[in-house]
């Protein structure tokens, strides 16, 4: 192949000449320390070509190297339990290649290609196949079996297949199609370019709720498995926290979590706190079923935009195993903001506050890539990729063009609010600013799964936290002696939503996690005493009474009642049925 030389560096941006040939988007090799990179822009024979590593020392006149292929990601056996840059280089692999800090240049695979694998033969010779058809399996960890499919733009007949144990390399299956005149060799090693979406058979309709165990998501703001959702909030609101609980509880098969551009403290904490988690399924540790990449603040800013395609990728692998996957993107706003800068070096035409004028397709093209669908191959294989993203806009300001490119995409909003997080009140996701367009899709699975009455509650918890809020304005103008009986019981059963059920302690081990059943129970509870009190009211109870209910201390330590000591609520009902029938009875005497 030609080489190119460099004649203007630029931090991340290198422009080079004498590449004949070169395609957008293929990776080359930049510079005396080989550096890698990829196109970006072609301009006559000036090419533009943003540098994933950091650009000092390299200058003009320097080698680039086009290799011919795009930037693409290894997929195979050995994905689970790693922790990648952005470019899907396995940093524990370059720690004992290199030391601590990466040396520029560092060429290490995605996957290791000597560790042999005990390999299934689920296909048989003699077998039509097409790509994307499952021929075998490979028990990757004690929680996933790995499903070696086809390679896309494969298919014919099985002539050749063997178990025994290979690496990802060795040929485990060999194809023959009429046509061709050889046969294709099947290995357990996929590549794949990150920019481009893996093809799919069918795409459905969301049914089916992505449970988190944090119950303000779960009752009132549920997720779907396949949707998508973002957490917009200001500095210290607990985006990454949220997201943490996600990637540590929610009930998908395989978890990805992409750390783009956060701070490496925060990476740290996922790094140490997975591999030691229990995951509450499996009874194994979380890492088992996770790939995690760390592209952290101080990692080259180019790779950031590159780190988030790397994952979604590896999501849509698994999904299309026919596994049940979730995204976790911490932040898309440092990915934004690294797309501004590439933008501005290359002196493009600014959009909103600075950003290029691609940026809400870049984000919708992101965000398309989710969803629950049918599986490429033969047979009804069902997976779903579901994505949510953090997004930090500066000052909390919701009208940031990330925001609002970020909302016309997902259908699920969890508002962060300062305010909230400064009464320590965690999750801080605002109950009346945030919305899931995936109720009526879940309504079904909820009657069937959790209790017929469940959507009843949620929507009743719900009417009673807005009425709350313009009952505030009541009260900070004439004061709370002006409000009828049951305007307070309404004002005392929202502190007991926000209080007893809303606010979850994410660092409790009881707290963190409340299985669907719980959150019903809970929350019917609540609502329970809401209607036995306004009963009473009508009855002329005093008021005072109903507040001083015994239950109520109960009621407020409801989130430590595990699963499987269902009893308790049965005991709090009962309780609270003969206190307030005790308080009518001596109301009429």
């Amino acid at each position: 192949m030609p080489k190119g030389k460099i004649v203007k560096v630029s931090g991340p941006l290198v422009i080079a000449v004498g590449l004949p040939g070169v395609r957008m988007y293929e990776v080359v090799r930049v510079g005396k320390p080989g550096l890698i990179g990829e196109v970006i822009e072609l301009h006559e024979e000036r090419v533009s070509i943003q540098v994933y590593e950091d650009t000092s020392g390299v200058g003009p006149d320097e080698p680039v190297i086009p290799t011919g292929e795009p930037l693409s990601v290894e997929l195979g056996p050995g994905l689970l339990t790693s922790i990648y840059d952005g470019i899907q280089r396995p940093l524990d692999i370059i720690r004992k290649k290199v030391g601590d800090y990466i040396t520029r240049g560092v060429d290490v695979p995605g996957i290791d290609h000597e560790k042999k694998w005990e390999f299934n033969a689920t296909a048989k010779e003699g077998d039509k196949v097409i790509g994307g058809d499952i021929i075998g399996e490979v028990q990757e960890t004690t929680t996933t079996v790995h499903k070696i499919m086809v390679p896309h733009g494969i298919e014919g007949k099985i002539t050749k297949i063997k178990s025994g144990k290979f690496t990802v390399e060795d040929t485990v299956a060999e194809v023959k199609n009429d046509k061709d005149s050889g046969a294709a060799k099947v290995t357990m090693l996929q590549k794949w370019p990150v920019r481009k979406q893996r093809p799919y058979r069918d795409k459905h309709s969301v049914s089916e709720p992505l449970v988190t165990g944090t119950r303000v998501i779960d009752t009132f703001f549920p997720i779907a498995k396949g949707g998508t959702g973002c957490i917009p909030g200001p500095f210290g609101s607990g985006k990454t926290v949220v997201l943490h609980q996600l990637a540590k509880w929610s009930d998908a098969d395989i978890i990805v979590y992409v750390g783009c551009g956060e701070r490496g403290n925060e990476m740290t904490d996922v790094l140490m706190e997975f591999p030691e988690l229990k995951d509450p399924r499996t009874g194994e540790v979380l890492m088992k079923r996770t790939v995690l990449i760390a592209n952290t603040s101080n990692m080259p800013v180019a790779a950031r935009e590159a780190s988030v395609y790397t994952g979604i990728t590896i999501g849509e692998y698994f999904r299309d195993m026919g596994y049940k996957v979730a995204l976790m993107a911490d932040s898309t706003s440092r990915w934004a903001e690294a797309l501004r800068e590439m933008s501005g070096r290359l002196e493009e035409m600014p959009g909103e506050e600075g950003y290029p004028a691609y940026l809400a397709t870049r984000i919708a093209g992101f965000y398309e890539r989710t969803g629950r669908v049918i599986c490429s191959g033969t047979g009804e294989r069902e997976g779903s990729l579901s994505a949510v993203g953090a997004v930090s806009p500066p000052g909390g300001d919701l009208s940031d063009p990330v925001v609002q490119s970020t909302l016309r995409m997902v259908k699920v909003f969890w508002s962060l609010e300062a305010g909230l997080a400064y009464q320590r009140h965690f999750p801080a996701i605002s109950w009346l600013r945030s919305y899931s367009l995936y109720l009526d899709n879940v309504r079904e699975w909820m009657n069937d799964n959790v209790a017929k009455d469940f959507m009843e509650c949620r929507n009743k918890s719900m009417s009673i936290l807005q009425e709350e809020e313009s009952l505030q304005e009541i009260v900070r103008l004439v004061g709370l002696e002006a409000l009828s009986m049951q305007d307070r019981l309404t004002l005392e059963t929202a502190k007991s939503i926000r209080e007893d059920f809303l606010h979850q302690h994410a660092f409790d081990p009881q707290d963190t996690y409340t299985s669907m059943k719980i959150q019903y129970r809970m929350i019917k509870i609540i609502i329970k005493l809401y209607n036995l009190s306004k009963d009473a009211i009508e009855k002329e109870v005093d008021f005072s009474g109903l507040t001083e209910l015994k239950v109520k201390e109960k009621i407020a330590r409801m989130k430590f009642i595990g699963d499987n000591e269902e009893s308790k609520f049965d005991e709090i009902e009962s309780e609270m049925e003969k206190e307030v029938e005790s308080l009518i009875k001596s109301s009429k005497v």
